[in-house]
């Protein structure tokens, strides 16, 4: 069981970057899958998770703070989620993580994603945002 991160990198405020999270030796299909991320000499917090594509509660969901920026998609055929981040900031510079749900749809509670209901984690990709 594993999953890659990758796609981030260093850009300008005002940039795009689009961060991919690929599966392998497991199905994402059956799985909610979420997005954080870990400010330098911050805690490490909830960003963007989506569930399974026949999940009818919560589809995706999203901080606050990147609402109208960022978006998620899976593609299920490909064993991969994807977090498009548009009008980057530098605020969003961290490492950027991708995990799996216990469950088929997005807990969130209180507003927020819990990195207690993930199980799976990958290696986590850079992102620097200039300004």
């Amino acid at each position: 069981v594993q999953l890659q991160a990758s796609g981030g990198g260093l850009v300008q405020s005002g940039g795009s970057l689009r961060l991919s999270c690929a599966a392998s030796g497991f199905s994402l299909g059956s799985l909610a899958i979420g997005w954080f991320r870990q400010p330098p000499g911050k805690e490490r917090e909830g960003v963007s998770c989506i569930s399974t594509s026949d999940s009818t509660y919560i589809k995706t969901h999203y901080a606050d703070s990147v609402k109208g920026r960022f978006t998620i998609s899976r593609d299920d055929a490909a064993n991969t989620v994807y977090l498009q981040m548009n009008n980057l900031k530098p605020e969003d510079t961290a490492v950027y993580y991708c995990a799996t749900e216990r469950y088929p749809t997005c807990t969130i509670v209180g507003g927020s994603m819990g990195s207690e209901w993930y199980d799976y984690w990958g290696q986590g990709t850079q992102v620097t945002v200039s300004s």
